[in-house]
């Protein structure tokens, strides 16, 4: 069972924080990232392209000109693929690109990425990341304080917190039920409160 420092917003430690083994401290299986990642980013794609066949396209069905007689090819309709204007030959169509990504493996994903920030001591506890208002300026301070680099926040429901960091680059907060495998890896460090980190033990420990 990990025994981690827990600091304040000045960076003073003010305590420690013992983490489960079943959630900050399980073996990283890096194949488990790969499947749960892409699984993420190809939900996110829209898969709304689409273009018209030549059944779809509005144009006159009438024949051009006579089949023969004319020395020219023979042709059809003027929605025919090779004509400009015309509908598009085996062109995109809406579909879904979801990914199936067992519960259980998603879970053990997010365990691993957690375990790895946790042994490398890129996971920071704070006590409370309660701001007394609204200013982007405290957040960036904050992540220079802890030297964070990019740096994913993460607490229970945080208003301020989330709107203090929509504005910075190098700064992203998440509240605990929307952790993912995805932010975790993307981000140098996390900086997570005790209250998120006893929320999520109570998850999925």
């Amino acid at each position: 069972m990990p025994v981690v420092d827990v600091y304040n917003l000045d960076r003073q430690k003010v305590g420690t924080f013992a983490l489960s083994d079943d959630v900050f401290d399980v073996e990283v299986r890096e194949h488990l990232f790969h499947e749960v990642v892409r699984a993420q980013l190809a939900t996110r794609r829209g898969g709304n392209a689409k273009s018209k066949t030549r059944a779809e396209v509005k144009h006159t069905t009438k024949k051009l000109f006579k089949q023969k007689g004319t020395g020219r090819a023979r042709q059809g309709m003027k929605s025919a693929p090779h004509w400009v204007g015309g509908g598009t030959a085996h062109g995109p169509n809406p579909r879904a690109y979801t990914i199936k990504v067992n519960k259980k493996v998603r879970r053990a994903a997010l365990c691993a990425a957690l375990s790895r920030r946790q042994q490398e001591g890129r996971l920071i506890l704070i006590d409370q990341l309660g701001l007394a208002e609204v200013k982007t300026k405290l957040v960036a301070k904050l992540v220079d304080r802890f030297e964070a680099g990019r740096a994913l926040m993460v607490d229970t429901d945080n208003d301020k917190l989330r709107l203090s960091t929509r504005n910075l680059a190098d700064a992203h907060f998440l509240p605990v039920g929307e952790l993912n495998v995805y932010d975790i890896l993307r981000a140098h460090t996390v900086l997570m409160s005790t209250a998120a980190a006893e929320d999520l033990q109570a998850r999925i420990g």
